[in-house]
């Protein structure tokens, strides 16, 4: 069994039932074995406009790693998620932030994601699940990525009882 490490996310339409329906989806195709708390942070990248809701999700898996990108692809698009403007607006996404400790690097997916180091959001929710994991690459554990980052956009511990 290979380990998976998704990160899960959304700011369009209702964003606790977009994350529940997509950890339904993938859920049904993978083992979750862990799960992050709900983190609600502020945009990345300049193009989108409400506050994201993220989750990190750990899962077991037989699937190559190509067959979880299609399996990540597949729950977006039932999602609604739309690709029009690249870190825009949207309904869902969902990133491969670990496969094991595999380095892939081709032009249809990089392993481990290429801006863990660069997102608070992603490093907030990895640094509460798995703290002690090594990035493969940086050879840093997820709390010294988290404490090192110089992304400074807002990520608070979000839970349904929160929404007004």
């Amino acid at each position: 069994m290979h380990k998976v490490v998704l990160l899960l996310g959304g700011n369009l339409g209702d964003r606790y039932k977009n994350l529940c329906l997509a950890d339904e989806l993938i859920s049904q195709q993978m083992v979750c074995t862990q799960r992050s708390p709900i983190y609600e942070t502020e945009a990345w990248g300049g193009r989108s406009k409400g506050f994201f809701l993220n989750r990190v999700m750990v899962f077991e898996t037989e699937a190559q790693p190509i067959e979880v990108l299609r399996i990540c692809q597949r729950v977006e698009n039932r999602l609604g998620r739309a690709r029009d403007l690249k870190w825009g607006d949207r309904t869902m996404d969902i990133d491969i932030l670990y496969y094991d400790s595999l380095i892939i690097d081709s032009p249809k997916l990089k392993i481990p994601h290429p801006f863990i180091a660069d997102r608070r959001f992603a490093l907030a929710p990895l640094a509460a699940l798995m703290p002690a994991f090594i990035h493969p690459l940086l050879n840093r554990t997820q709390k010294d990525l988290l404490f090192a980052t110089t992304d400074s956009a807002e990520v608070r511990e979000w839970s349904p009882a929160s929404e007004p």
